[in-house]
């Protein structure tokens, strides 16, 4: 395998008192999904923001491309290559998707060149096999898989090494589920390192590379996608697996 893109070690955050992350450790190779799981309150999201910028680490190491780096500003993280598509997208929906797309990094800013991001934007949106009807259709008319589509391209925009996805399938269909689950393959295809965050155990068996659990802001378990649902839930809950199975045969039972 590679060697990472991205290895944080002994990585720490604390809010005064409270510790968000100890000792966290974690690589990103070129080419994987990792999916970052856990319960509420486990440090998923802290971890994004520190590796997005967002949080300064309190403590330990962040190597980027074999090198030590400070993630102290967005802007120092997307420098390097690290793209983040959060939960609510930020996308403007009265806007069409070309606008979304460059919002900020418009081409021409002075004078708009209007054609050259359309097929900028054309020719991105059929790399990744997108099924979005018109590149000058509003967002507000997209359906949430699009949306999430457009969300992941924009990103893409800046060339980035690892993107980072915050439960892209929240409140998603069925359909949309597995539009943007290919979507996250293709670009997994494109050599970058994915890091995704989802509650959905079988969205992350479906493209995961490998399972990252933490609890209580620790790491506490790497799995691969051949792990079954009560090795997941057991590292993620901290429960025993065999207690874990008895409750989920009691459920079987009483449905």
């Amino acid at each position: 395998m590679a060697d990472p893109i991205l290895s944080l070690r002994g990585v720490s955050k604390n809010f005064g008192a409270v510790a968000a992350l100890t000792d966290i450790e974690l690589d990103i190779h070129p080419g994987e999904v990792v999916a970052l799981v856990g319960d509420n309150g486990a440090g998923k999201s802290t971890l994004v923001k520190v590796l997005a910028g967002v949080h300064a680490p309190s403590a330990g190491v962040i190597r980027f491309g074999g090198r030590g780096v400070t993630l102290d500003t967005p802007a120092a993280a997307m420098k390097l290559g690290i793209a983040t598509v959060y939960q609510d997208l930020a996308l403007c929906e009265n806007l069409d998707v070309v606008a979304n797309l460059f919002l900020g990094h418009e081409i021409s800013p002075y004078a708009l060149d209007e054609v050259a991001m359309e097929v900028r934007a054309w020719t991105l949106l059929q790399e990744l096999a997108a099924r979005i009807p018109s590149v000058r259709e509003p967002i507000a008319s997209l359906s949430g898989g699009q949306r999430q589509t457009v969300a992941i391209a924009r990103s893409l925009l800046l060339d980035p090494k690892i993107i980072m996805l915050d439960e892209p399938t929240a409140a998603l269909g069925v359909a949309q589920t597995a539009e943007v689950l290919n979507l996250i393959e293709r670009v997994r295809d494109r050599g970058l390192g994915v890091i995704m965050i989802s509650h959905n155990m079988e969205d992350v068996r479906a493209v995961a590379d490998r399972i990252v659990v933490l609890r209580l802001g620790r790491n506490n378990g790497v799995f691969d996608r051949s792990a079954s649902h009560h090795e997941l839930v057991a590292a993620i809950t901290g429960a025993s697996e065999n207690a874990v199975t008895r409750r989920m045969e009691r459920k079987e039972v009483q449905a």
